[in-house]
């Protein structure tokens, strides 16, 4: 199995795979709409504003696991995404991310995730995984990792695309 054979939802309800997605860098992100974190929302959207016409994009995937701070409907979370953060990279269907019920992309994130950039389990909202274009798990970097940080990660991903 690889990251391109997950079954996803849509935000707006609609059943795809991650192979949408193929040949891309992606940075899949757990999010959250009343978290002390969700400004993050702003620095992943300047990414995917930066670098999405070079092969990059933000996968959102709402969770309302820590501390009930996505406690949303999905309707209520893309207007909130929307209005508030002028988000338009791809939200996804609320979804757990840990414990028994999380969602088996998010079970080959946390097992796949090479050494040493494996943080271990999902700790918050907003942690982020860094997606080659070939699906290889590249890192997991934690909640208070400012988008910005990730920057000159997805830089050189971009470029080793470039080159291949």
């Amino acid at each position: 199995m690889n990251i391109y054979d997950f079954e996803v939802r849509t935000i707006d309800g609609k059943a795809m795979t991650l192979k949408a997605f193929e040949g891309k860098v992606l940075l899949i992100v757990n999010t959250a709409s009343a978290c002390g974190l969700t400004p993050h929302y702003e620095g992943l959207q300047r990414l995917y504003d930066t670098y999405k016409d070079q092969g990059f994009v933000v996968l959102g995937f709402p969770c309302n696991q820590f501390a009930e701070q996505e406690p949303g409907t999905e309707e209520e979370i893309k207007a909130f995404c929307e209005t508030r953060y002028q988000v338009t990279f791809p939200l996804f269907s609320k979804i757990d991310v840990k414990g028994e019920q999380a969602h088996p992309l998010y079970r080959y994130l946390v097992e796949n995730t090479p050494e040493p950039y494996k943080t271990g389990d999902i700790e918050w909202n907003f942690v982020k995984f860094l997606i080659d274009p070939k699906g290889r798990i590249i890192k997991q970097y934690s909640a208070r990792t400012e988008p910005a940080a990730v920057e000159p990660d997805i830089r050189g991903l971009l470029g080793a695309a470039e080159t291949e």
